[in-house]
């Protein structure tokens, strides 16, 4: 199994999330957030005043999948958060050791 983390521009959610929906991704985490890599920050004007933020709001997207479909979940998310500028955001791909539902106490890829 594999666990997928993405951090994506805000707007690019619903393209990345029909685009898992297409693949049979049947969950995801959605959590906000804010950092920086390369972009370094944004600059913003507030009731007239331009002032520069040093952390950027991005959208973090879980995903725990199976081994097999792993590598189409990351093209589907890259394929749908691209915009071709900076800041689109990065992938993770993390092994994962296990996974069970706690409901019914399904285990590993029935558990998905």
């Amino acid at each position: 199994m594999k666990y997928i983390i993405a951090i994506i521009k805000p707007h690019k959610l619903d393209e990345v999330r029909e685009a898992l929906a297409g693949l049979g991704v049947s969950g995801m985490t959605v959590t906000e957030v804010k950092g920086f890599g390369r972009q370094k920050g944004q600059t913003e004007v507030y009731r007239g005043a331009e002032y520069t933020t040093n952390m950027v709001p991005k959208i973090k997207i879980e995903v725990a999948c199976t081994s097999e479909s792993a590598g189409a979940v990351v093209e589907a998310i890259q394929a749908a958060a691209a915009t071709g500028s900076i800041g689109d955001g990065k992938i993770f791909e993390i092994e994962l050791v296990a996974a069970t539902r706690i409901r019914t106490g399904e285990a590993g890829d029935a558990a998905l």
